[in-house]
């Protein structure tokens, strides 16, 4: 049972006999995206709680030997699948030197893959139980834009590409339905083994949880879900304080000696762009988020390379893909490196962001991970109907071909050919790539391939990966290629300062410009379109 005192009013003195907490109350509440922006700036103004930041703080308090548990208290937690199981091996790690309570007053799905890392799981009498298993919906546009007389042109390999069928149907066709109830299965197996792991059952016994309609607290007790019953007065007490509260307390932990060698981690996190990396606040497709420009990549690779301490290199995937270009330019710097380059896959590890990573020396992802999508797609908005309906009338001068990409007519016949045969190149590229890296025949990544997703899970069977962790992980089997001590320094790299104007400042000058087309000049990509949101 769980046994903790009850916390007392702040400035209230340690209980006589107690010059120290005996407890510490760690809250853990939003998104968790896993680095600090390297760009030291970007961290400055970033009030994001990160992964990063998680670990350390962890780390010091597995090392407080005045310490004897933590209570962690989930709140407004929205991390993703792959995040909360990042999240679990960090509070399993903790769970290995001090007693580990998790409060989770919602039991959703995420909420119980990172509270499973925890010794013990305590739920208030109130609590909101949503253990449906997986699910995800995506909104298809066609039929609305074809009503405003928008078409799109959707060009595709192969039939499971569904970058763009969004925008060009009205409905999911079957094989993107294949593959999506597929990989929400390997979601519910991950979270099943992740769970049975931790409540002592069996794989069978958890999916029934998924199945037996859960409605209360005492009912998640009773079925073996969790391990108590109580309210946050009942679990904390005289010698309880806020994490705040010990900040002073907990020694730094004692630094290595970088010169003996360091890791580098390069982030690659968003659509995947030539250029400069950027962000585009705005909530719209094709345009929001985070944009990895090649560029910034690329020179923060390169920095890494040169530096020299630096004796291994973790590649931090979480990125959908983007343009083709871009992805062989990243992919290219990552295959030359003299130094060993672990990949690690974040939430998302798709098309391009797959694509860079295949000759890494070894690749890391969640059994949450969305990765695959080898495949390749191009298209463009077609306007003939809307411009006329509201008088618009485009007028050209010139070469067709040098227009073929224009919005205001469909692809000619010809063009239609051209473009279809400059995909299958970038295909046949991208398979001979994934063949090449991951030992495998282009044959066998064909078959495996046609543009569809796979869980971490899955991948890890078909041999697209190599072994399934988090970004710990990777740093551990980044040090054991390099010969590193298993606590070399880790340091996260961008580029190379290259004048007198800092890079944020361009990065923030690119971030100012909108465009209705985030990929530049390429209309080739290895793109899957992050609008798979699961519930």
């Amino acid at each position: 049972m769980v046994n903790i005192p009850f916390l007392p009013r702040s400035g209230d003195p340690l209980p006589d006999g107690v010059t120290r907490p005996t407890w510490v109350i760690l809250d853990l509440h939003g998104s968790y995206p896993a680095r600090q922006p390297s760009n030291p700036i970007q961290a400055l103004l970033n009030r994001t709680e990160t992964l990063e930041a998680l670990e350390a703080r962890a780390e010091k308090l597995r090392g407080a030997e005045w310490l004897h548990g933590v209570l962690v208290r989930f709140s407004e937690f929205t991390a993703s699948p792959a995040t909360a199981h990042a999240i679990r091996g960090i509070l399993s790690r903790l769970a290995g030197e001090k007693r580990v309570v998790a409060f989770l007053p919602q039991l959703t799905m995420t909420g119980l893959i990172a509270a499973s890392g925890a010794r013990e799981v305590v739920s208030p009498e109130s609590a909101d139980v949503m253990v449906p298993g997986f699910g995800l919906e995506q909104t298809f546009l066609g039929e609305f834009l074809r009503k405003s007389g928008i078409e799109f042109e959707n060009l595709r390999i192969r039939e499971y590409k569904a970058a763009l069928t969004r925008y060009s149907q009205d409905h999911m066709d079957d094989a993107n339905r294949e593959q999506l109830t597929a990989y929400l299965h390997g979601l519910e197996s991950a979270w099943a083994r992740d769970l049975a792991a931790a409540r002592g059952v069996s794989e069978d016994v958890a999916r029934t949880w998924l199945t037996g309609d859960l409605t209360s607290a005492h009912g998640a007790r009773e079925a073996g879900l969790i391990d108590r019953v109580a309210y946050e007065d009942d679990l904390i007490g005289p010698g309880t304080r806020p994490m705040a509260a010990v900040l002073d307390l907990l020694m730094p932990k004692k630094p290595s000696n970088p010169k003996a060698g360091r890791v580098a981690v390069v982030s690659l996190v968003g659509t995947i762009v030539t250029g400069k990396s950027r962000n585009n606040p705005l909530p719209l497709p094709l345009l929001g988020g985070p944009q990895a420009g090649s560029d910034t990549v690329v020179a923060a690779l390169r920095h890494a390379k040169k530096d020299k301490t630096t004796k291994a290199i973790v590649l931090y995937v979480d990125s959908g893909g983007g343009s083709a270009l871009a992805s062989d330019l990243i992919w290219r710097e990552v295959a030359t490196s003299d130094k060993p380059v672990v990949a690690v896959m974040g939430e998302y590890a798709a098309s391009g962001g797959y694509y860079v990573l295949t000759h890494a020396k070894h690749v890391v992802a969640s059994p949450y991970t969305l990765t695959g999508s080898i495949g390749v797609v191009s298209g463009k908005p077609v306007l003939r109907d809307f411009n006329a309906r509201h008088g618009l009338r485009p007028e050209a001068v010139g070469r067709e071909r040098a227009l073929m990409y224009t919005a205001s007519r469909p692809f000619s016949e010809d063009e239609r050919e051209h473009v279809k045969r400059g995909i299958s190149e970038v295909y046949d590229r991208f398979i001979s790539r994934v063949a090449e890296g991951r030992k495998l025949t282009t044959e066998r990544v064909n078959e495996i391939g046609r543009g569809r997703i796979w869980s971490g899970l899955d991948a890890l069977e078909l041999g697209l990966i190599d072994e399934l962790g988090d970004l710990q992980t990777g740093l551990a089997r980044a040090r054991e290629l390099a010969g590193l001590p298993h606590d070399a320094p880790v340091w996260n790299a961008a580029p190379a300062k290259t004048g007198p104007f800092p890079e944020f400042a361009q990065e923030a000058a690119d971030a100012a410009r909108v465009s209705v087309w985030p990929f530049g000049r390429e209309r080739v990509l290895t793109w899957f379109d992050q609008e798979v949101k699961v519930r």
